[in-house]
């Protein structure tokens, strides 16, 4: 889709703006050109919104009287009750107001089924679905595509197989007022990135690495798809407020370095759940030598380690990006706004780290698990110490994290190098673009032509591998092996469905140089491979231009406007038929029956790591996102039973037969026997998967007891009227046996800051018991008792309320 230019109206400085609650104010921007928030949105305007952040911080800076962060001022810029709300640090609840709202389609289909049942007639600010996550990547021929492979096969296929989902979803957009990007439009964060994210803004999205659009100084929050059909819905958002992790950067990167390189050092230091209940912001001189979409990079995989986000301060490289992608008004907007857009002098962090740019080596890391930092210089080491399987299978470029032009462009200068000596890739060597525009200005500029050449193969713009649709053939299931990518999850199983595959994480130009080599103990910064000529050649450090100098080619038309006009809109039906396998229309979960929870049966003790991709993996899975009894049967398949060391066989405590969790908790259900789950450290780390909370619910579970929870997953199960409860003493873990009977008591005081007490009894009928902390404020306990958030939320409506 071309950019097309914006005509502009100039606002008169007396002008009257509508915000929210119809509050009235003016516009401190006298004169200044209205900007809309983007072309497809023509009537809603950048400055309305800054005006708004404006008027909050006056209030918000008389009442705090100090220095602000940049994550304070963005932040406490979008709450919703400024001159009473409670600005404690990883203390207080806030209420906010995000100025949009981005789903993709795999968690589009729930979030949309919510809403549609809550009764609304539109969405109350600007939403769009992105459709990434359901076209399957091959890289081989394949019978059900004709004896083809890769983006054009996979597309095609994706749009026939997954049609029922594509329909329900732009019929639903265009009902609803929400704008839609078709299969083979992109990844949702690159399209974010390039058409909506605006520095100082606030946005929540259905996806983990929502906080990639920090890399345009954004605010940007992955959430369940409950929270957006709250800010959809008019509503204000709630998050617990943000610690404030700093990262000072310092000089400048060289040779091999790049920007991923700064985020997987952070992750070296911070651990996957170190940022839990923080916004990291990075500041300091060395910003200003890092890209906007360098920045984005670092952002995006901020969710790895269970930062609430990632930010970075405006500068000139944010706004030649915005110039780049057809938005110079809002750059220039920014430019003017730019204070509010930078932390204060003597703004004080809850953590500092710093990082000298010019010392930065580049890193690779992995496998397993993103934080397993691994300096180049040490890897191959590394590699040979832990036998980890040397012998590469394959390289993996692109993703959410990194398909940006200059990614690309770095990438291409080690491909060209190694063509030049007649060098190919010796390895399977896939790239995924980030939307259609990288990817047809990646093809108008060459970069495509020394991809084919080197031997690799271009998937769809989707997400592909990354979200484990991979339609992998040339390994079997179980046998050890080692990919790398420049993805940002590395989870046994990921990307292949195989938890043998050792996957590492790097930079796509790192990953170029190891597919050509073939091999994980090589060191491009020192290492040689041999040429068609025998001779020796060293590879040269990357290098590519950070914007394309003949600027970005837009590609094919691949965005659907919903009708602007509310009769047109009322006049559209969404249907979902009864029989369908991909698609079912939700019932409302039961209310609270005013009682404790007794007697309840243990489904599983977690040993270990349990992410979401354990509670409700991906992969196949991901057809079944819009059919909640469908995708139930995958619940917890993943986890490993404590009882005995293996996944998805656990005892049925009535029958004391062996069998699968899904099937274990359907029985529970039948029965009326009510469940918890007992996990470890960190329960739900990893995307913010709403299955993961809505199954356990759905399939009669009533609490989740653990020693600490990854941050969005804890919200999601409060949404779903479940229970996330941690150990007070998290030597209490010990205690309870898979086959003790779990009983929950305080419920009818349930109040925050109130802690619960469990009590277990063990089957030789002796009992114990032990305080378990919630962070359930009023309004959460509201949700609780109504059986959900959206039971409440109804209810609301429903009483003239909203």
């Amino acid at each position: 889709m071309q950019q097309q230019p914006v005509l502009l109206a100039r606002l008169g400085p007396a002008r009257l703006l509508a915000r929210e609650r119809n509050v009235l104010c003016y516009s401190s921007i006298a004169g200044a050109e209205k900007v809309p928030m983007s072309q497809f949105e023509p009537h809603e305007y950048l400055n309305d919104r800054y005006k708004a952040i404006e008027d909050r911080l006056k209030v918000v800076r008389k009442r705090l009287n100090k220095p602000m962060t940049l994550a304070e001022k963005i932040v406490y810029g979008h709450l919703d009750d400024p001159e009473t709300a409670e600005m404690k640090r990883g203390v207080s609840y806030l209420r906010l107001r995000p100025d949009r709202v981005a789903m993709q389609d795999a968690t589009a289909q729930m979030a949309m089924l919510q809403f549609i049942s809550s009764g609304l007639p539109k969405t109350m600010v600007p939403s769009t679905i992105h459709c990434d996550h359901l076209i399957e990547g091959t890289t081989s021929p394949q019978p059900d595509r004709e004896g083809k492979y890769g983006g054009e096969a996979d597309l095609s296929f994706a749009v026939k197989t997954n049609k029922e989902v594509y329909d329900f979803l732009a019929t639903a957009g265009s009902k609803y007022g929400v704008g839609f990007w078709r299969p083979g439009s992109g990844i949702i964060h690159q399209i974010v990135l390039e058409n909506y994210a605006l520095p100082g803004l606030m946005m929540i999205g259905t996806d983990s690495h929502t906080p990639n659009a920090g890399g345009l100084g954004m605010c940007a929050v992955g959430v369940g798809g409950a929270d957006a059909v709250d800010v959809m819905a008019g509503l204000p958002w709630e998050l617990k407020a943000p610690k404030v992790i700093g990262v000072k950067l310092t000089g400048k990167m060289s040779r091999w370095t790049s920007p991923k390189d700064v985020i997987l050092k952070v992750a070296g230091i911070l651990t996957v759940k170190g940022g839990t209940g923080a916004i990291v912001e990075y500041f300091g001189p060395g910003v200003d030598h890092m890209s906007c979409t360098g920045m984005a990079t670092v952002c995006n995989m901020g969710a790895e380690i269970g930062a609430t986000t990632s930010m970075f301060p405006y500068n000139k490289r944010m706004h030649d990006y915005l110039v780049a992608t057809g938005r110079a008004p809002a750059a220039s907007l920014a430019d003017s706004f730019k204070e509010n857009l930078k932390a204060d002098e003597g703004a004080t962090y809850d953590q500092l780290i710093e990082i000298n740019l010019s010392e930065l080596e580049p890193h690779v890391n992995g496998p397993f698990t993103p934080d397993l930092a691994h300096p180049l210089s040490k890897f191959a080491e590394e590699m040979r110490k832990n036998n980890w399987p040397t012998e590469l299978k394959a390289g993996l470029i692109g993703s959410c994290t990194n398909s940006s032009y200059e990614d690309m462009a770095r990438a291409a200068s080690v491909a060209r190098q190694a063509l030049a000596a007649g060098i190919k890739a010796k390895v399977p060597f896939t790239i995924s673009p980030g939307s259609e525009q990288i990817r047809a200005t990646i093809a108008r500029d060459g970069i495509m032509d020394v991809f084919d050449k080197i031997g690799g193969t271009v998937l769809s713009n989707s997400c592909g591998p990354c979200i484990g649709q991979w339609k992998r053939t040339d390994v079997p299931k179980g046998e050890a092996n080692s990919i790398i990518t420049s993805f940002n999850r590395n989870f046994a199983a990921r990307n292949d469905g195989n938890p043998a595959t050792h996957c590492f994480v790097a930079s796509p130009e790192l990953v170029t140089a190891y597919a050509i080599a073939g091999d994980l103990t090589f060191n491009p910064e020192k290492d040689t491979l041999v040429g068609a000529d025998g001779k020796e050649i060293k590879l040269e450090a990357p290098h590519g231009d950070e914007l394309p100098s003949r600027g970005f080619d837009a590609g094919a038309n691949v965005y659907q406007a919903p009708p602007s006009s509310m009769d047109e809109r009322g006049k559209l039906s969404v249907k979902v038929d009864p029989a369908s396998q991909r698609l079912q229309l939700l019932s409302p979960f039961k209310a609270w029956n005013g009682d404790d929870i007794k007697d309840a049966a243990v489904l599983i003790k977690v040993k270990g790591k349990c992410t979401t991709d354990h509670i409700s993996m991906a992969g196949p899975w991901l057809k079944y996102r819009g059919h909640l009894d469908n995708i139930s049967n995958n619940l917890l398949i993943g986890a490993i039973n404590i009882e005995n060391g293996k996944p998805n066989a656990v005892k049925n405590v009535v029958t004391g037969a062996e069998g699968p969790v899904p099937a274990t908790a359907r029985d529970y259900k039948a029965r009326g026997l009510p469940w918890v789950v007992v996990g470890d450290e960190n329960y739900g780390e990893g995307s913010s998967r709403e299955h993961a909370a809505l199954e356990p619910r759905h399939l009669g579970g009533v609490a989740i007891i653990v020693k600490s929870f990854a941050r969005i997953h804890e919200t999601n199960l409060k949404k779903q009227g479940m229970l996330p409860l941690t150990f007070a003493n998290p030597a209490d873990y010990d205690k309870i046996d898979p086959t003790d009977q779990i009983s929950i008591v305080g419920l009818k005081t349930f109040a925050p800051g109130v802690p619960l007490k469990v009590v277990g009894k063990k089957k030789d009928g002796s009992t114990y018991e032990f305080p378990v902390n919630h962070t359930f404020n009023d309004n959460q306990i509201s949700w609780f008792k109504a059986g959900s958030a959206l039971n409440a939320m109804a209810a609301a409506f429903k009483a003239g309320k909203m």
